[in-house]
């Protein structure tokens, strides 16, 4: 199953843009989805299983890199929206 993804991502720390920089470098190492990146979010797109495993462990990276931060995502099944 394909699946659409729109995340938005809310450092908690003044300087905010680095650990979304760093979340966009690191989700984008995955070569089995489609990323594009917009000012307030970025989209995925892949097989279901993949890109959420990519989501999990991009989130959990970025954490351990960069500390605390708040994931607004829309996850929409069966969609390809790139």
């Amino acid at each position: 199953m394909i699946v659409t993804i729109d995340i938005s991502m809310y450092p908690n720390k003044e300087e905010f843009i680095p650990p979304i920089d760093g979340f966009i470098e690191i989700i984008n190492t995955y070569k089995e989805i489609k990323v594009i990146t917009y000012p307030t979010s970025t989209v995925i797109e892949g097989e279901y299983e993949y890109a959420m495993n990519a989501l999990k462990e991009t989130i959990a990276e970025t954490n351990k890199k960069y500390g605390m931060a708040v994931y607004v995502t829309k996850i929409i099944p069966n969609y390809k929206a790139l």
